[in-house]
This record gives structure tokens, C-alpha cells and sequence, in this order.
């Protein structure tokens, strides 16, 4: 389908409300333009003279506003896909983005004519017919308006969590009812592009087992991760340089040899040196999971007490450091003595207001320090923190420090 444009196509297409204008000569458009009170020196020579077709009506078709990258991806033959389910706003999807989709009203008639040639192209065929009769073949009032927003993802680790995997020998996963999901499930269910998806679930440490993508039990999880550490421990290896091989053949008897690969993986990073894959371990991503392990379950942990439980719970030579804990913990600097309490991002809202409400619930004032792990995610592409904050949040100053609350009430 092609827009009908170019100065000289509007001005044959005004006042045409006969239906058997559709043939007309020279003189009848020259005296259409005269009345009109348009000159004719001013417009292209060629003119549309436009009829409605026996197929066209409204409602039966859809714009959509497309920015170039997308376009590209069309024409180089690939897909775009509308993903949300009945009770989701609708997003389309490329292979690496994802948009909000939003219906757009316009004031003018936007008309469907194939064939349609634009003042470009006109002016590059000079041999153009003199009058030009076509047929339009469907029209519009709105189009669908396209906007960049990030995907849709704290609905993919709810349903991965649905059923978390407690290892091999769990009698619970053999009777789980719980639905397990390949890619191609995920993909239908959540509003996101199939790159963010894979990129999400490498975020969240998800793995693959026996075709489902599965999130480990913490509990198995820092089992898992405990055995490694051990044996790094009792070998003497530097946590630089941790050999796979020598992982798996240790610790195959205890659990399956992908979990073993599958925990040094989430926790290190591969790579190959003369030829044999070792692991570099990552000691904040070490040190935080142990912290969400001792603080999961109490309500509040007396700081300082925190701390040195902390340290001495790492492997040896590892340091502990709160700045390890954003978006994990919160430190409460206001009671004596301080504390300490678990407080995951991901627990959080997604949406943008409703998120802002639930902190505000949680403490009237805070710090752009204290705040900032938990909105980061929430900006969109090009947005700061700082943008975020005067949009939702009323700043003033305590104690000579710059604080944030919130705008509304909070009940």
C-alpha cells in the first residue's frame, strides 16, 4: 500500500464529492483549481484524480509508524511480532527491542492508493500522464504509534519461580504440577524481544533442563556453590584460575556434572588458557549470596554484628563490602544501633509509579545513594536517575543532605 501525496493530488481531490468524477478531462481540473483559487504554476503538472473503489472501507485497515531501524528490518526479510496476552497492553517485538504500541487519531484522511506515485517520483518521470486516475483503495483516521520501552520481565522470573529446582533428587520436581517453559513458551508469554529474553535469563541465572529453562532453588543453589568453594578452598587454587575439569571429576559423585558447570558459570567467568577451560570467580557476586543467605531469614540484623558474621562466613580471602549489597539490602542509619534487612529489587513493582509507592512505604525519605539501585532499571533508554527522581519524587534538604519523598500520600 502506498500514500497518495504531492500538492497537486490534493488539490484534484478537493471538492470531488460526485461519485462520477473520477474521469475527469484537463478543463474540468483547471476549473477546479481555479475555483479553489489555487495557481496552477505552483503545482506539479500531473495530477491523481481520485474515485473510491468497490473495496474500500474504513476499518479494515491498519498504519503503523515504523522508525527506519524497523523498516530495515523488514525489508531484510525478518519479523515483527505483537506479544501480550488479554489482560496486557499490546508491544511489538523486533528481534533486539521492544515497543509500547499506541493508537495515534490524525485530523486528515489518510487514503490507501496502489500506485500511487509521490511528487519524487513525478518530477523523475517526466513522460508522467498528464491526469492520472486511480482508485483509492482503503483510508484511515488513526495509525498505530510506536515508542521505545523496556521489556516487560519481573513476569519471567514469577513463572520461573513457580517451580524452582531443588537438584536430581528432589521427590517435589518428580510430583510438581507446576507448567515447566522452553524458549518458544517464553516467548509467547512474555512481553519482550527474543534477545531480551535470552539476556534476561543469563541476568537471572537460569539454565536448561532437559529442554525447560529452570531457576535453582536458593537453598540447592547455595549448596551447589558451597561445594565449589570448599574444593577451592582445600586444593588451594587462586580464585583466578579455577580448572573445570578438575571441578567436575571432584564434586561428579555429588551432584550432576551440568549443575557443578552450570554454578561456575553464574558465579565466574570462563575461559580457556592452553587449551583447558578455567573459571575466574567473581567475589562480590560470592559475597552476596552468602549476605542473602544470612539475611533472608531474619527481619532485621544488627549492623555491625552483620558485618563480622559476614566476613567470616566468605571463603578465606575474599572481602566483604555493603557497596556488594545494591538493590539486595537496605541499611537503616536511623535507629541505634544501625541495621540491616533484606530488600530485592526484583520483589519489587515493575511499573513506574506503583514502584516509587512501595519504597515511599517503606522509608518517607531517602538518599539519591540509598534510592539509585532501586530505580536504576526503571530507566528508559536515554533517561537518568536524576530525571526519574524529579518526575516522581519532591526533593529537600535534611540535615544538609538532599533527600527524596514522595509527591502523593502514601496510605
Amino acid at each position: 500500500m502506498e500514500a497518495a501525496a504531492g500538492r497537486g493530488m490534493e488539490a484534484a481531490a478537493r471538492n470531488s464529492e460526485r461519485a462520477g468524477a473520477a474521469m475527469r478531462s484537463r478543463a474540468e481540473v483547471d476549473a477546479t483549481l481555479q475555483t479553489a483559487k489555487l495557481n496552477p504554476a505552483e503545482l506539479l503538472p500531473a495530477v491523481h484524480c481520485l474515485s473510491f473503489g468497490p473495496q474500500a472501507g474504513g476499518g479494515e485497515c491498519c498504519l503503523l509508524q515504523l522508525e527506519p531501524g524497523l523498516c530495515a528490518e523488514l525489508e531484510a526479510g525478518r519479523s515483527l511480532i505483537i506479544r501480550g496476552e488479554k489482560d496486557e497492553h499490546a508491544v511489538l517485538c523486533s528481534k533486539d527491542k521492544t515497543y509500547d504500541m499506541k493508537i495515534a487519531d490524525t485530523s486528515n484522511m489518510l487514503l490507501f492508493v496502489p500506485g500511487c506515485k509521490t511528487p519524487e517520483e513525478l518530477k523523475a518521470d517526466q513522460a508522467s500522464c498528464n491526469i492520472i486516475h486511480s482508485q483509492i483503495a482503503g483510508f484511515s483516521k488513526n495509525y498505530w504509534e510506536l515508542r521505545r520501552c523496556r521489556p516487560k520481565m519481573k513476569k519471567l522470573r514469577t513463572l520461573l519461580m513457580e517451580d524452582p529446582y531443588e537438584g536430581p533428587d528432589s521427590q517435589k520436581d518428580q510430583t510438581s504440577t507446576f507448567s515447566k517453559y522452553t524458549t518458544e513458551d517464553l516467548l509467547n508469554l512474555i512481553q519482550a524481544s527474543e534477545e531480551e529474553i535470552l539476556h534476561q535469563l543469563r541476568v537471572i541465572d537460569a539454565c536448561k533442563i532437559e529442554g525447560y529453562w529452570r531457576i535453582l532453588d536458593f537453598d540447592y543453589e547455595m549448596k551447589l556453590l558451597n561445594h565449589v568453594t570448599q574444593l577451592i578452598d582445600s586444593e588451594s587454587w587462586p580464585l583466578s584460575k579455577v580448572p573445570l575439569c578438575a571441578c567436575l571429576e571432584e564434586l561428579g559423585s555429588l551432584e550432576p556434572r551440568e549443575m557443578i558447570e552450570h554454578i561456575l558459570l553464574s558465579y565466574g567467568r570462563k575461559y580457556v588458557d592452553d587449551g583447558e577451560v578455567f573459571f575466574e570467580m567473581h567475589e562480590d557476586k560470592i559475597c552476596r549470596a552468602i549476605a542473602q543467605m544470612l539475611l533472608q531469614n531474619a527481619v532485621k540484623f544488627n549492623l555491625s554484628e552483620f558485618e563480622e558474621v559476614w566476613q567470616q562466613s566468605v571463603p578465606e580471602g575474599m572481602t566483604t563490602r555493603l557497596d556488594q549489597l545494591q538493590g539486595l539490602a537496605l541499611v537503616d542509619r536511623s535507629l541505634r544501633p544501625e541495621t540491616i534487612f533484606l530488600l530485592k529489587v526484583e520483589d519489587l513493582p515493575e511499573d513506574n509509579q506503583e514502584r516509587f509507592n512501595s519504597l515511599f512505604g517503606i522509608r518517607e525519605k531517602w538518599t539519591e545513594v540509598d534510592i539509585t539501585p532501586y530505580i536504576q532499571d526503571l530507566c528508559a533508554e536515554k533517561q537518568t536517575v536524576g530525571a526519574l527522581l524529579t518526575k516522581y519524587a519532591r526533593s529537600s534538604m535534611l540535615n544538609g543532605v538532599k533527600v527524596y519523598n514522595s509527591r502523593r500520600p502514601i496510605s
